[in-house]
């Protein structure tokens, strides 16, 4: 496995640990107002049914959040290397490694710490398009295209 290929792994690993985390949590949600529907009564079952309704909510907005990152993951073949920066690069400017993806935390592979950056923010628009030894400035930061995997 590439580097690049290591890296796209470990970035959709994380966000299918994530969407597995939102439907765990979705689902007790949805096993506690059931086991909560069958004892109780009065404005207090009502307030604590409507407080896990409200929550649910919340965990099924965020989990479609990360089904949308996950489809973007889907879409990247991180064995293909462009001569220019395509969604899937993976760039070395300034000694940073950022892979063109989308906004993730940061993460660290085979001691080296890589930036995953969406194409819409300001350096994955910048970057998006150009080639090895390409320069540009962002914030008052020069940045050098050193290579393009």
């Amino acid at each position: 496995m590439t580097f690049k290929q290591k890296i796209h792994h470990y970035y959709s690993r994380m966000v299918e640990d994530r969407i597995d985390a939102f439907r765990d949590m979705i689902s007790a949600l949805t096993e506690d107002s059931k086991n909560d529907a069958k004892g109780s009564a009065g404005d207090k079952h009502e307030t604590a049914l409507s407080m896990m309704h409200l929550e649910q909510e919340k965990f099924n907005t965020k989990l479609r959040e990360v089904l949308e990152q996950k489809a973007v993951l889907d879409k990247i073949d991180a064995s293909i290397n462009a001569k220019t920066i395509v969604l899937g690069s993976l760039v070395k400017a300034n000694g940073i490694f950022l892979y063109v993806s989308l906004a993730l935390p940061k993460i660290n592979i085979e001691g080296i710490n890589v930036i995953a950056l969406s194409p819409q923010s300001p350096l994955g628009n910048k970057l998006m398009g150009n080639a090895v030894g390409f320069t540009f400035e962002i914030n008052g930061t020069k940045y050098l295209i050193e290579s393009v995997d």
